[in-house]
């Protein structure tokens, strides 16, 4: 279950710190026990991003999740930090991780997620923005990115995650043309695009990792994902993420502002790369 509340959201009541943030983090990024808080996304009940705020109201970001192969905050943050001075991002402030947990503290961007109500509210506006910051986001140079998410790395690993019994791949078969698990390999493998049409991808392109502020772009959240890839890696998770959080119809008012002609066979593609990945 996804739970997740705009980066500004009021409605969010803020709880006083306990023992869902280890100490440990409070502890290792300067001593913020005085500091409200308030869940802003949870994976529940595994992985938890919380809001502090402190008694001046500075405000940061702490993500809490425990230890796992398939996810790692210090990925996110080697990303973040690649990222920053290209793009706009959060500043990693801290990472670090106990026995059981790991943690990823940033300071805020001055924005609200794309999810807010209030921009939801105008999806003729909200479309073309997100596809004209998709754009940017593929604009920066991709040679001296060192994140290889290329499908001669990729389809080697999804391979091996089935092979192993992780994830939980029932529901995307479903999703993907009731394909068997060895179909979704024979269909990846045999109907690869090539070439790859290589640029920074973001890896989660979903509206609620856009900010927006006034209108404009903010900022790029939850990198841990970003990659060398085709830019229908993102195009294709993209536009599902239009249609189930602003409705159906808008997808290509997206295309036309990111400035690309549809290609249903990629989206088809790399929707499933991507909904068999980690």
């Amino acid at each position: 279950m996804y739970v997740r509340l705009p980066h500004t959201c009021p409605a969010v009541t803020p709880r006083p710190i306990g023992t869902h943030i280890p100490r440990e983090a409070l502890d290792a990024a300067g001593g913020m026990h005085d500091w409200s808080t308030a869940i802003v996304w949870a994976h529940v009940p595994e992985r938890v991003t919380w809001r502090l705020t402190s008694p001046n109201g500075e405000v940061r970001y702490l993500k809490v999740w425990p230890h796992s192969a398939d996810y790692s905050l210090a990925a996110e943050r080697d990303r973040m930090r690649w990222a920053e001075g290209r793009l706009p991002v959060p500043h990693v402030l801290h990472h670090g991780g106990d026995a059981t947990h790991q943690w990823l503290l940033t300071a805020a961007i001055d924005g609200t997620s794309a999810v807010d109500d209030a921009l939801r509210a105008h999806p003729q506006r909200l479309a073309p923005l997100l596809g004209q910051a998709l754009r940017l986001f593929h604009s920066i140079p991709w040679q001296d990115c060192p994140f290889d998410g290329r499908l001669d790395v990729v389809l080697p690993d999804i391979r091996q995650r089935l092979a192993d019994g992780r994830g939980d791949p029932d529901w995307v078969f479903r999703a993907h043309g009731n394909r068997t698990a060895r179909e979704a390999l024979t269909f990846l493998e045999s109907s690869r695009p090539d070439p790859e049409d290589l640029v920074v991808c973001h890896g989660d392109y979903c509206v609620p990792n856009v900010l927006i502020r006034d209108w404009r772009l903010a900022g790029f959240v939850d990198l841990g994902a970003l990659v060398i890839a085709d830019r229908w890696r993102d195009i294709a998770v993209a536009l599902w993420s239009v249609t189930h959080n602003l409705g159906p119809g808008w997808e290509d008012l997206f295309l036309n502002s990111y400035g690309i002609a549809r290609d249903p066979a990629k989206i088809a593609y790399y929707h499933l790369v991507y909904d068999l990945q980690p």
